[in-house]
């Protein structure tokens, strides 16, 4: 399915479906397929004729993806290619999906071409929410131009008994 300018977009959040991690090839920078191999092995990653991918299992899903209480997490957090931390959005400096209106977003003086895959089911459809862009969608582009690495608005905000610091809390004072 071809991929939707974000000006299509209302809002976005990761809803931990583990959708992004069946079916995509994830392309690995250089960098970040020697800290893969260096941690994990060379099995941990596929060789392509031009490309590095990240290993999948027979069912096309991700070595890397876990389930715990139904929910899809991804075991690589810590260090997490790009490409999935960008998924389901894809950003460029030169229109690639037709649509250069809606594609548009100009920051810093910088054009770029923001599109977002529909197959994505944390997506809201509708108007573009003022959090939406001031948060979310700034820190997709901070990751993609490599400014920032971190991740709060662009991942799925987890708060399971296992994770949470009150049951860590909790579990020390007994």
């Amino acid at each position: 399915m071809k991929p939707v300018p974000w000006r299509y977009v209302k809002s976005w959040g990761c809803i931990a479906c583990g959708a992004c991690c069946r079916g995509f090839d994830v392309v690995l920078g250089y960098k970040e397929w020697v800290d893969i191999v260096r941690r994990f092995g060379i099995e941990a990653t596929q060789p392509g004729v031009t490309k590095l991918y990240l290993r999948k299992r027979i069912d096309g899903s991700c070595i890397f993806l876990s389930k715990l209480y139904g929910t899809c997490l991804c075991t690589l957090q810590r260090m997490k290619p790009r490409a999935c931390k960008l998924w389901p959005f894809k950003i460029y400096t030169q229109p690639k999906y037709g649509k250069l209106a809606q594609a548009l977003y100009s920051s810093n003086g910088r054009k770029l071409f923001i599109y977002v895959d529909p197959l994505c089911k944390g997506i809201t459809w509708g108007n573009p929410t003022q959090d939406f862009i001031e948060g979310t969608l700034n820190e997709f582009i901070e990751i993609a131009l490599g400014l920032s690495e971190k991740q709060y608005h662009t991942t799925a905000k987890l708060e399971t008994p296992m994770f949470s610091q009150r049951h860590f809390a909790l579990r020390r004072r007994f």
